[in-house]
């Protein structure tokens, strides 16, 4: 099972504060689409680098869909459309707050319980184990957006016992905390609101809400979290850079579940 570790958090790389560095600067306006980036050797004297890291860095910008692809010229930006973090694909309260929302919620559980047999399966644990559930309505602006049901194992219960809920993310303490948050899966259906997600949600009883399935695992593949994640539709939109040459991290298929 997934412990936290008791040392210091891992720096980041340098090709992770680089692409950090270039992607604040073509969100901010600074290098507008159609301008180049500046050059390897330029970026290479800035961070006081080998070209490796530069190359990587670039490489992450081009496969989020900001950049040109092409061997032997510079890298154009395509798109200051400003990308999903990490850390905004696990934390709605952090992706609410990047949006310049006021979240708050409409908590329903906080506390350890047992896991289904569906939930233990995703998770890869057996029915019954303990997990440290988190069921709440979240509301942007005092109007509600998503219904939240999360599960964490329960070597994180201390640190969540501990967080603020209203006014902080859940993940970015945990995160904090040294969680080992590396890779997130997450899976969409269309579904109806049946009576009692209408009623929380503020909608009409078969209106559709975008479901989202979750799970989030450590460096060695094992789960942290499996959540699920139902959205209204009405005030929620879509959008993806894709670049040739890479190819792109949303899949559709016909069948109405996803595995």
């Amino acid at each position: 099972m997934a412990q936290l570790p008791t040392g210091p958090l891992r720096r980041p790389q340098q090709h992770e504060e680089i692409a950090d560095y270039l992607r604040d600067e073509i969100f901010a306006g600074h290098i507008p689409a159609g301008e180049s980036l500046p050059s390897e050797v330029e970026l290479c004297e800035q961070f006081n680098t080998s070209r490796g890291p530069v190359r990587q860095a670039v490489a992450t910008l081009r496969a989020e869909g900001l950049l040109s692809s092409g061997r032997g010229r510079r890298s154009l930006v395509l798109s200051n459309t400003r990308t999903e973090t990490f850390e905004e694909i696990l934390s709605n309260t952090s992706w609410l707050f990047r949006m310049g929302k006021d979240p708050s919620e409409d908590m329903e559980q906080f506390g350890m319980d047992t896991a289904s047999e569906e939930l233990a399966e995703h998770m890869g644990i057996n029915p019954g184990d303990e997990v440290f559930v988190v069921r709440r309505v979240r509301s942007a602006d005092g109007e509600p957006v998503v219904i939240e049901r999360m599960a964490f194992l329960p070597s994180l219960a201390e640190v969540i016992e501990t967080v603020d809920t209203s006014e902080q993310s859940i993940h970015r303490e945990l995160i904090r905390a040294g969680a080992d948050f590396n890779n997130i899966s997450r899976a969409f259906t269309i579904e109806q609101a049946n009576a009692d997600t209408a009623s929380k949600l503020g909608i009409a009883e078969n209106a559709p809400v975008l479901r989202v399935k979750i799970k989030a695992l450590t460096h060695n593949g094992d789960a942290l979290e499996a959540a699920e994640h139902i959205f209204r539709v009405d005030n929620l939109s879509f959008g993806l850079n894709n670049v040739r040459g890479h190819s792109s991290p949303i899949w559709f298929q016909t069948e109405s579940e996803i595995h």
